[in-house]
């Protein structure tokens, strides 16, 4: 199999204000991204008390990170487009039960 330099067939038109540096790293698979789900307990409390994800969709964060680290960990929340609507540190929450495979997104099948 031939690998390709895109992970993504359709980042630029989802997320088409989404930070180059950003879209280049996602495509490279240095970072990583996910949706969030806005069902569950743990997105409502992290909206309320730390920060309003209510227009955030999607964050991004490095798939490296070694469990260790966490607390170093960066979490980039964007909108649909990619617009950045706030930033959290692993000090402040961690990701489980908040995210889930995202459905916009179409993985290359050449990755």
């Amino acid at each position: 199999m031939i690998k390709c330099d895109k992970k993504f067939e359709n980042l630029e038109e989802e997320l088409l204000n989404l930070p180059t540096v950003l879209k280049n790293s996602l495509q490279k698979d240095i970072l990583t991204i996910k949706q969030l789900n806005k069902e569950g307990e743990k997105f409502a409390y992290v909206s309320k008390n730390l920060c309003d994800l209510s227009g955030a969709e999607y964050v991004i964060f490095s798939k490296y990170m070694n469990q260790n680290y966490h607390e170093s960990e960066t979490f980039i929340f964007v909108d649909s487009t990619g617009r950045q609507v706030c930033t959290l540190s692993g000090r402040d929450i961690d990701l489980y039960n908040m995210i889930k495979k995202c459905d916009k997104l179409i993985e290359s099948h050449k990755f």
